[in-house]
């Protein structure tokens, strides 16, 4: 049987289709995330429920609208994509990094899993983590939020596409990161503000002219406008662009994913 550690410290990648491999993996990603389901599911959805109740009670948002739409209901949306995408993101790089502090990444290169077979089996389980995050937040703020459902496809495409993005970035991060705290400052100023400056939390049809063309270069921007519209029945941008955005920036994550494991980058101890 050939792994993917090559010998005289040569990286060879495995090139073979495993698909037992890929159901272990995958399996073993949604495993340790729902072991600690406190952490990783009640957590994000009480925060994201405090958000909602800071938002539309302290902050006197129930009184108010956004494009004839009440607030609470233009929020809502955007604060599920939220917690969808930070799980995503959490579940892949906090595995690859766990792996790598804890000194059982050789786990991963010993068995014949194939770059492909390593790129699908964390993102699917990241991707996995966000959408059951999403599902449950979603489901805890209809209970406080009326939240009509205009595009049934809009709704399933950018929950899906936003959690498969960050979950590949994610892996780009794990890969890169040497220890938590890495981990922690590309969330804190990289994830964290691309998803508050997307449009979660107001328009950007309020924007000044110069800030909206910041807004529409920044992919998070299109998953939380597309999702909302697909609750709401508006974007403030073009969700034509949106769905060409999404699917090109999940390709080019997915390739640059697959090539970093392909050539090892930073996992062999």
């Amino acid at each position: 049987m050939t792994g993917i550690v090559g010998g005289h410290g040569a990286w060879r990648p495995y090139a073979g289709h495993n698909r037992r491999g890929l159901w272990a993996l995958y399996r073993k990603e949604v495993t340790r995330f729902f072991k600690v389901g406190m952490q990783t599911v009640l957590a994000p959805l009480v925060t994201t429920l405090l958000f909602l109740a800071v938002f539309t009670l302290a902050l006197g948002g129930a009184d108010r609208s956004v494009g004839g739409v009440p607030y609470v209901q233009f929020l809502a949306p955007g604060l599920v994509m939220m917690a969808i995408v930070q799980n995503g993101f959490a579940n892949t790089s906090s595995s690859l990094v766990n792996a790598k502090v804890q000194g059982n990444v050789v786990d991963l290169l010993m068995p014949p899993l194939s770059p492909a077979v390593l790129t699908a089996g964390f993102a699917l389980g990241g991707m996995t983590r966000g959408l059951v995050v999403g599902l449950a937040v979603g489901l805890a703020m209809a209970l406080f939020v009326e939240l009509p459902l205009a595009d049934p496809f809009a709704v399933l495409f950018h929950a899906a596409a936003g959690s498969l993005m960050l979950a590949l970035v994610g892996i780009l991060a794990g890969l890169w990161c040497e220890k938590y705290d890495h981990i922690s400052a590309f969330t804190n100023f990289l994830v964290t503000p691309l998803a508050f400056l997307s449009g979660t939390f107001y328009s950007v049809e309020r924007l000044p002219a110069e800030w909206v063309f910041v807004a529409h270069i920044n992919p998070f921007f299109y998953m939380i406008d597309g999702f909302r519209a697909g609750f709401i029945g508006h974007a403030d941008g073009s969700l034509t662009i949106g769905y060409i955005v999404l699917t090109a920036a999940n390709l080019g994550l997915w390739a640059a994913c697959h090539h970093l494991f392909r050539t090892g980058y930073k996992l062999k101890p």
